[in-house]
């Protein structure tokens, strides 16, 4: 069981970012799965949240106020899954913040990659086990 039950984060351009974790996490088997219109939020802006089994568990906003980039690090099950994912993730409009390898300065099992979102977050695939 996970300590946490979800994530949301500010964005200023919605379409654009959905657009991006769309097509990024499906290959973590990510999907939306709820879609909430402007008119039903508080910011006035659209509101998604993308999850497995019809649960929410990333979400994000529009039209809020964003500050500081984000880090948000994705649990992958394999070094293929890493390098599927960086690959998505560049496809949809990410910019490479750190190819797919080893980095041994977590530990010799720690195999990332990151990329940086529409928005300018550092977002993370990681598989911490020998794979």
């Amino acid at each position: 069981m996970s300590l946490l039950d979800h994530i949301e984060i500010p964005v200023a351009d919605g379409p654009s970012v959905k657009a991006f974790y769309e097509h990024t996490l499906k290959g973590l088997g990510m999907s939306v799965v709820v879609d909430i219109p402007p008119e039903h939020n508080k910011h006035g802006g659209m509101r998604c949240g993308f999850g497995v089994d019809d649960y929410p568990c990333f979400w994000i906003h529009d039209n809020a106020e964003t500050k500081a980039s984000l880090h948000i690090a994705f649990t992958a099950k394999s070094h293929e899954q890493v390098n599927e994912l960086f690959r998505l993730a560049l496809e949809s409009g990410g910019k490479d913040n750190g190819l797919p390898g080893i980095r041994q300065h977590y530990h010799n099992n720690y195999y990332a990659a990151y990329v940086l979102d529409p928005e300018g977050n550092n977002i993370e695939f990681v598989c911490q086990k020998n794979s």
